[in-house]
């Protein structure tokens, strides 16, 4: 199994990821369309030539789910039960076509569930950096995870 049980989830644990993505203008125009976002910021060039960047930002709700996709493999892949909700979202930079984006999670809080003998809540902090090192995305949530099977 490629994710990580409950047991594995300690406190303080940091997981470097591997995978790394450079977002492209098809990636946002897709996701602004498929999501019916028509924020100019995302969509019209001609618009953003005078806003306050000077070219279209990426929408954020792909950066969202790009830095959580990311996080899957290394962690829940396999041994999560559910998604169990985002306690914080922040995006601290813009990110723009072009950006490379890599992601590190921190195991912030695991506890076992109170209510369920086969799962442990764990607290992830994911932060998607660019590739200046610059954070673009900071994102705390919650999962239940398997515990580790019996042998």
């Amino acid at each position: 199994m490629a994710g990580l049980y409950f047991e594995d989830c300690r406190e303080g644990l940091v997981v470097e990821h591997a995978i790394r993505r450079t977002v492209t203008e098809t990636d946002n125009i897709l996701f602004s369309a498929m999501t019916y976002n028509c924020a100019p910021l995302h969509i019209d060039a001609e618009y953003c030539k005078d806003s306050l960047y000077g070219q279209r930002l990426v929408n954020s709700m792909f950066l969202l789910a790009l830095v959580a996709g990311v996080t899957v493999y290394e962690t829940t892949l396999g041994t999560t039960l559910g998604n169990l909700g985002f306690q914080e979202i922040k995006f601290p930079k813009p990110t723009f076509h072009g950006d490379t984006i890599r992601v590190r999670t921190e195991i912030v809080n695991a506890r076992l569930s109170k209510s369920r003998n086969d799962s442990g809540i764990v607290t992830f902090r994911h932060v998607g950096l660019n590739q200046r090192d610059e954070e673009v995305c900071v994102a705390v949530r919650t999962g239940l995870m398997k515990l580790r099977p019996q042998q």
